[in-house]
């Protein structure tokens, strides 16, 4: 099928790959904790929207050159490293707003423009993490026979199953955090340690993805 092998077992090590907690996980969690669950749902759409971007660099060949290319691995870890650091420290040093209900009429208010922020924070989070880079290019090529004349095809379809599966797990997972975040949502002081606990988790993913091998 359009050069696809062994597709069964592509569908069981996806879903085992997506059910494994790692860094997508817990920066969906992360800010679903820290903004609710239509936070974390956006942010895991703008993660499955780097993921397209893999998805296209691996069928046209432009995943295999960034793997074999040391300074531009060390350039996207550290950018990545970087953004996720960033994003970490300004949820640790924010001050939470003592008037629950003026923080809820702002945040509806500013609704719109946040959520864009987030899908792009996830898009350029998942785009800049050179494990996912790898794992693309490590990963698909199994499924694919290898003297098959429809390899771009196969890497395209692969790669949307692999989107359609993450997603919905991911949306599962932001759900289910904002679901339980929502019972701290009126007490101000639990937030906020739960703003820094996540801004912390996000500043050790950049500091484990800036200190990872190739």
């Amino acid at each position: 099928m359009l050069g696809i092998t062994s597709f069964t077992l592509f569908l069981v090590a996806v879903f085992l790959l997506n059910v494994t907690p790692g860094p997508d996980t817990a920066y969906i969690v992360g800010r679903s904790v820290a903004q609710g669950r239509g936070a974390g749902i956006v942010s895991a759409l703008g993660i499955s929207a780097g993921c397209i971007v893999h998805t296209l660099a691996c069928a046209f060949g432009l995943t295999a050159l960034l793997a074999a290319s040391a300074t531009a691995f060390t350039v996207i870890k550290v950018a990545g490293a970087i953004y996720l650091i960033y994003l970490g420290v300004r949820l640790m040093l924010a001050k939470p707003d003592s008037n629950a209900a003026a923080t809820a009429e702002i945040s509806a208010k500013a609704a719109p423009k946040p959520l864009r922020q987030l899908f792009a924070q996830g898009f350029i989070t998942n785009v800049l993490n050179p494990k996912v880079v790898l794992f693309f290019v490590s990963f698909f090529p199994q499924f694919v026979v290898a003297d098959s004349p429809h390899k771009v095809p196969a890497f395209l379809t692969l790669g949307l199953v692999f989107i359609l599966m993450s997603t919905v797990w991911n949306g599962l997972v932001a759900w289910i955090a904002g679901s339980v975040t929502q019972r701290f949502s009126g007490k101000p002081g639990i937030k906020a340690w739960f703003d820094r606990g996540v801004g912390g988790a996000f500043v050790g993913l950049g500091i484990k993805l800036a200190t990872s091998h190739r």
